[in-house]
């Protein structure tokens, strides 16, 4: 990435980065993403009452759990201000002939406060951008918040992943009024680093000059201004050793974490790590 970035990059990134990040958004927010688990509501019970009762005490960071769609709604009985429930997915239709489907309207009589979409793994399945575009616009016009996943498959010493990044970012986006963005989180996940065959998480330095990259496509769709408070978060084998080393980087607003989140004691420390950060980085 270095080879990429560097140069008149560089002179970007001291520009326009450093002054687009003095106005974000100051409490951490840290995302788990529960994927196909766990097995039983009795154990989802149990993970999401531990992280509770932890999180019950944070002031700084903002907590969202996203489990299963089948334990939402008991979930959702004991969320609380502190840990909240978000959803992994959403359809782009209230209702219909969508056999599997779950829409934003019915997700939020669960008081859903956040819900992940094109997510590598949907996207690996067959969703688009344009689809993706589709779920942004149904999930904002309930209130609920956006969780926009974006991210390049690998890397490439010319640079063409910075490409493929802008296009996915303008497409993912398409038709998104300005007056949205405050209901819109960006989650940066290069897909080399996700998953249990991931190469390893990207190198901290190097995550900085991503958020900054983003920021810039981010800005020419919209404007310098608007974007400022939109919060980019960081996933891809993101685990309790090395969250500190992403959340300490310049723009970094929190964390969309996999793996870790079902296990309730490494994320824990996740949220303590977190939590214990200066409120501005």
């Amino acid at each position: 990435m270095k080879t990429a970035l560097r140069g008149g990059f560089v002179v970007f990134a001291f520009s326009f980065g450093l002054g687009i990040m003095k106005n974000m958004n100051k409490k951490k927010l840290v995302v788990g993403n529960w994927k196909l688990g766990p097995i039983t509501l009795v154990d989802a019970k149990k993970t999401f009452e531990n992280i509770k009762k932890e999180a019950a005490g944070i002031k700084k960071t903002e907590v969202v759990l996203c489990p299963p769609y089948i334990f939402i709604s008991e979930l959702a009985k004991i969320a609380g201000s502190r840990c909240k429930i978000g959803a992994q997915n959403a359809f782009w239709e209230a209702e219909g002939a969508f056999t599997g489907e779950v829409s934003p309207e019915q997700l939020a009589k669960f008081k859903i406060s956040h819900v992940i979409l094109g997510h590598s793994e949907r996207r690996a399945m067959g969703e688009t951008d344009d689809l993706v575009s589709k779920k942004v616009a149904a999930v904002l016009r309930v209130g609920m918040v956006a969780i926009l996943c974006v991210g390049e498959k690998e890397r490439d010493g010319e640079g063409k992943y910075l490409n493929f990044l802008e296009q996915q970012l303008r497409a993912s986006l398409a038709g998104i009024p300005k007056r949205s963005l405050e209901n819109i989180v960006i989650a940066y996940e290069p897909i080399w680093a996700i998953g249990a065959k991931a190469t390893g998480a990207i190198a901290p330095a190097d995550l900085e000059e991503m958020i900054i990259f983003i920021r810039k496509i981010l800005s020419h769709i919209y404007d310098q201004e608007a974007v400022r408070a939109v919060p980019i978060l960081y996933g891809g084998s993101v685990n309790e050793r090395n969250c500190g080393d992403f959340l300490q980087q310049r723009g970094v607003s929190g964390l969309l974490v996999g793996r870790a989140s079902l296990q309730s004691e490494k994320f824990i420390k996740i949220i303590k790590i977190a939590e214990a950060l200066p409120s501005e980085n």
